[in-house]
């Protein structure tokens, strides 16, 4: 199962096991959150109802994005300004979608039959009438 969430003004399509990055949250490495602003949600194909589908998240840690450069410069004035800036933001894994547990989403393998073995229609039998 998957699901649309919007958090820190941006949205992200998650799944249970995923790891993204968002805008900065409260909490400490460990914690476990909850991401309720869900905008939609699915299952292979298939589009739920959102209203109730909650996704739970753990922080695995506080970090710094990469370095934005803001250079400023004026041509022929001797104006060049130079400026640095790091955004915080919060690293998550995805533990489960909708009370989706991590551990539920693997799929399940069927049971082999034997090649020589073929499923037989089932038969039911004829209802006696009671004259």
């Amino acid at each position: 199962m998957f699901a649309v969430v919007r958090t820190g003004g941006k949205q992200y399509r998650v799944a249970a096991g995923d790891k993204i990055a968002v805008e900065k949250l409260a909490g400490e490495a460990g914690e476990t959150i909850t991401l309720g602003d869900v905008l939609l949600a699915g299952s292979e194909g298939e589009i739920a109802d959102a209203a109730g589908v909650t996704v739970s998240a753990e922080i695995i840690a506080q970090a710094k994005s990469e370095k934005v450069i803001v250079f400023k410069k004026r041509r022929r004035h001797n104006y060049r300004r130079k400026a640095g800036h790091r955004q915080q933001m919060t690293l998550l894994r995805i533990l489960s979608v909708g009370g989706e547990d991590k551990k539920a989403a693997k799929p399940k393998k069927a049971a082999a039959k034997p090649a020589g073995e073929a499923e037989a229609p089932a038969v039911e039998a004829p209802a006696a009438d009671a004259e």
